[in-house]
């Protein structure tokens, strides 16, 4: 009985893993392995949030909620839009170079997929199916990062790395937004990109 319960419950955390879109693509993420004891309960992780993980999706959250329904403003009003592009630009490089003072190098693994469910990351090092860990995920080129608690789930072999399969234990709803977002982002950058390299070998 024991045995199926195990296999319901391993189902049920890969059908959450796979409950969001997720996207191959490369991002730095600084991992932290917790003992049971050290695990938190959900107010104390909220308090654990560093502030600047905090202030990251605050400001991505405003940003779209404010410029989204300017977008369609013409005339006099579209260089009060364009100004405020602007102004959101330099905060998010402000936001981004404070978020990349919390890359521990120490702490650091290269994440290779990412989305609202959980992360795949990439490491020589064993770690232990149900490991919890303390996550740092980093996405610099979109001025974002999400600070959450995760746990590995599974594993596979790729060469000479483990990829280990992590779910989301907590994660605010507003990051997890963040992440969905970035992802969807990314895909269209890599459509794009893509559809460019299509239009150069038929050009050829």
């Amino acid at each position: 009985m024991s045995g199926a319960e195990s296999a319901s419950e391993r189902d049920s955390k890969l059908q959450q893993f796979n409950e969001f879109f997720s996207i191959e693509n490369e991002f730095t993420v600084n991992l932290i392995p917790l003992d049971a004891d050290q695990v938190p309960d959900y107010n104390a992780f909220m308090e654990r949030i560093p502030l600047p993980f905090k202030i990251s999706s605050d400001i991505s959250s405003v940003d779209q909620s404010a410029l989204r329904p300017l977008q369609g403003l013409s005339g006099v009003a579209s260089h009060l839009v364009e100004f405020l592009n602007h102004q959101a630009q330099k905060i998010d490089l402000l936001v981004g170079y404070i978020l990349s003072q919390q890359d521990d190098e120490q702490y650091r693994y290269q994440g290779v997929k990412f989305g609202g469910g959980g992360i795949i990351f990439a490491a020589k090092e064993l770690f232990a199916l149900h490991q919890m860990l303390e996550m740092k995920m980093f996405f610099l080129q979109d001025h974002c990062a999400v600070f959450c608690l995760g746990e590995i789930i599974d594993v596979e072999r790729h060469q000479e790395m483990n990829h280990y399969k992590v779910i989301f234990h907590y994660i605010r709803d507003e990051d997890r937004e963040v992440l969905v977002r970035t992802s969807l982002h990314e895909q269209s950058k890599q459509l794009q990109l893509l559809a460019q390299q299509r239009n150069k070998q038929s050009g050829s």
